[in-house]
């Protein structure tokens, strides 16, 4: 449960992260000083809440790493990789479903627009 949850927030974190360095890049010179200092405080905030997550799952690995060793103890070879690529995996997939849901809302964002041209 803790993986779902780290991973999900460090890949909110930088897409959040992401759109606002872009906003900043895309800033032009009539951009108002106030703005641009509210874009730069929340890439402040969002760059250190994106630390503070990475450090969650150095965190976690840690305690996967304990788990795993004191699993080692009491499952066979067989059951200890299935259980290593169980959680290998689950993190791969978690990220595979993020970009799916991106591109979900991409694609029904582009059919909005797209009807209501029409």
């Amino acid at each position: 449960g803790d993986l779902d949850k780290v991973v999900n927030l460090l890949l909110s974190l930088s897409g959040r992260l992401a759109r606002v360095e872009n906003a900043l890049n895309n800033l032009d010179e009539n951009t108002s000083p106030e703005e641009r200092r509210t874009l730069v405080d929340k890439q402040k905030l969002l760059t250190q809440q994106h630390e503070d997550a990475k450090e969650l799952k150095e965190n976690l690995d840690r305690r996967e790493r304990i788990v795993f060793d004191i699993l080692a103890n009491y499952l066979s070879e067989e059951n200890l990789a299935d259980y290593e690529h169980f959680v290998k995996m689950k993190s791969a997939l978690i990220i595979e479903q993020r970009e799916l849901e991106d591109k979900i809302k991409l694609g029904e964002e582009q059919l909005k627009c797209l009807t209501d041209s029409l």
